[in-house]
């Protein structure tokens, strides 16, 4: 039976992503070692890539392709989007995100997993609500089932979202997935403050000058064969 397969790295494993130079050679090889060490193949992960440059609805989903390029190399050649979906084990998805939320959705029934990101911008426009009927759309999911991995993200206390009511990033995640018709017994939920953890980057504090370096974690998914 295919499992879920997820991974968190943190700022012990060095920043996996420099957005000044999608190529940097630190960098790339921060994410061989840390996937390596997690039992991921770079070589068959994709990263999803995202696009702030004349964007309006930063809710761009789609199912990767044969000529997307694995993390080994510099991707900034991969074409743009706020969430990747694949149908095959074994295939992982890599986001980096400092202070916004990784959302992970994995549909058992039909073998779809998403990995989609999920920061003010995307939360302004439904993004949590959208990626689960992306997937009902495109996949005949049953929001029911859904299985959904949260990664670490900024607190309500450091960060709101204006446009929202003042709604933290969990906050309006978690009624957007309702909106959506998932089960928040189904959610896990790493609950950890990006901002005060000493764990994670922050670009939000690294802006205010509370944390040093101006880094990315990532989250890794797979769907899996394998035991986990």
């Amino acid at each position: 039976m295919t499992k879920l397969f997820v991974a968190h790295s943190q700022v012990k494993d060095g920043s996996m992503l420099n957005r000044e130079d999608y190529g940097n050679a630190q960098v790339l090889a921060h994410r061989i070692s840390w996937l390596e060490s997690v039992g991921v193949d770079p070589t068959k992960t994709i990263r999803v890539c995202l696009s702030y440059d004349n964007q309006s609805d930063f809710c761009r989903y789609r199912e990767i392709v044969s000529s997307d390029l694995p993390v080994t190399t510099a991707d900034n050649a991969n074409e743009t989007a706020d969430a990747l979906v694949t149908t095959e084990v074994g295939r992982a998805l890599f986001l980096p995100v400092a202070d916004c939320i990784g959302a992970v959705l994995f549909d058992e029934e039909h073998g779809v997993l998403m990995l989609s990101h999920l920061g003010r911008h995307s939360l302004e426009r439904g993004g949590g609500t959208k990626s689960v009927e992306y997937l009902i759309e495109h996949y005949k999911t049953d929001p029911k089932k859904i299985t959904v991995w949260l990664s670490a993200a900024i607190s309500k206390e450091l960060y709101k979202i204006y446009a929202l009511d003042n709604k933290g990033m969990k906050e309006a995640l978690y009624q957007q997935l309702a909106a959506a018709g998932v089960n928040s017994d189904r959610i896990t939920d790493t609950e950890h403050d990006t901002g005060k953890h000493a764990d994670y980057y922050s670009y939000s504090e690294f802006l205010k000058g509370n944390k040093a370096e101006n880094g990315r974690h990532a989250i890794v998914a797979m769907m899996t064969d394998e035991p986990v």
